[in-house]
């Protein structure tokens, strides 16, 4: 099994739990966490994509929500006191990755010699 088949197999479980995880979550689970959900069915078949691809975020805040454990009046104020330093790093990462990328590069072949091509040696078979 090659990088991409490993990659293309990981994915198929990803997907599958996802899935699983979407069926419980929408039948189930909606309903018990969201009130306004209730009844609204045409709306729980757009959230089967998103829950296929981030369903242990769903999974986690499901938890949330069900143990009482969300702290509602704090939820729109984020913690502040990383956002200095993510900045600084910010600040030297992005223009170090772009003299990287202008210094690391790939070599030119040695006995390359162009050649220019017509339009009847370009033709679609």
């Amino acid at each position: 099994m090659n990088e991409a088949q490993a990659l293309f197999f990981a994915f198929q479980i990803w997907c599958s739990i996802g899935a699983i995880i979407a069926l419980i979550f929408l039948t189930i689970g909606i309903d018990r966490i969201d009130e306004d959900a209730q009844g609204a069915y045409v709306f729980r078949i757009l959230l089967v994509p998103a829950i296929l691809l981030i369903w242990p975020l769903v999974l986690w805040r499901w938890f949330i929500l069900e143990t009482k454990r969300d702290a509602w009046p704090n939820r729109h104020s984020p913690p502040r006191h990383a956002h200095f330093w993510v900045a600084i790093i910010f600040a030297l990462a992005i223009p170090s990755i772009i003299v990287m990328g202008l210094v690391v590069r790939q070599t030119w072949p040695v006995n390359f010699e162009p050649q220019k091509l017509s339009l009847l040696e370009v033709q679609i078979q």
